[in-house]
């Protein structure tokens, strides 16, 4: 687990010694939540807990339930999987998680850390972890560079937060609004960026703009893969271009 200057070890007393080295990390934190990461039997997992000032409301209590009912369930590649629903010493009833190993958009974007994988995870696990939301009618918070992780060692992006709720259907201004948000994450990066990428900025201007012609998911993969598509055709006619170079060259001499 990477731990910043920020982050602390806190005090746990488990006669069990089921738990160890829990930490809490500020930059995850949440406005009803406090995210922790632990040893469980020596394995590290993360732990999202309400605040200290919530977890005897039982209005919390229930809000933090539903949550867990909600994601318990989801199971996607993109997605920070929930393992568990359990009480941890000093902390109260916790969801718990896999180790999200790595770290966020936000912290990439603040040390200029972006990296062409980043970009293209950006442009094909997003969709794909949005996809998978919305197919499963669940209501989440704004997707932001703050809830989004690349792991450390391949780059593969991971939602933290994605779900509170679940609803028999969504209505389309909540597919639209996700729409609005990827393209808004977009276009902080590529602000961010040293190049222009001007064909991914023509995507997400259109993605951004309310009322712009991209409703949903659907539409935005195809304007994503007619980008890439697009690339790929221009590297491969000057692929061709170079190979019918050589091939006169040679010819003549």
């Amino acid at each position: 687990m990477y731990i910043s200057k920020e982050e602390k070890k806190i005090p746990i007393s488990d006669p069990s010694g089921r738990w160890s080295d829990l930490t809490l990390l500020p930059e995850w934190e949440e406005e009803l939540y406090d995210v922790y990461t632990v040893k469980k039997h020596g394995k590290w997992i993360m732990l999202k807990a309400l605040k200290k000032q919530f977890r005897d409301d039982p209005k919390y209590r229930a809000i933090i339930e539903k949550e867990f009912d909600t994601r318990y369930n989801l199971a996607h590649a993109n997605i920070v999987m929930v393992n568990d629903f359990e009480e941890v010493p000093g902390i109260g009833m916790c969801i718990v998680t896999d180790d999200a190993y790595g770290y966020s958009l936000r912290r990439l974007i603040d040390e200029k850390r972006l990296t062409p994988k980043i970009i293209q995870r950006l442009e094909t696990q997003l969709p794909d972890a949005l996809e998978y939301i919305q197919e499963n009618h669940v209501m989440h918070l704004p997707i932001t560079p703050d809830n989004i992780i690349f792991t450390e060692y391949n780059e593969n992006l991971k939602l933290t937060n994605v779900g509170y709720d679940h609803r028999d259907r969504l209505a389309p201004q909540d597919t639209k609004q996700d729409i609005i948000d990827y393209g808004r994450l977009i276009n902080e990066v590529l602000d961010n960026l040293p190049e222009p990428l001007p064909r991914l900025r023509s995507v997400a201007r259109k993605a951004a703009d309310p009322e712009g012609n991209i409703d949903n998911i659907q539409q935005l993969k195809m304007a994503l893969s007619r980008r890439s598509l697009t690339s790929i055709m221009v590297w491969l006619l000057a692929f061709i271009v170079v190979m019918l170079g050589i091939l006169i060259w040679l010819n003549l001499r």
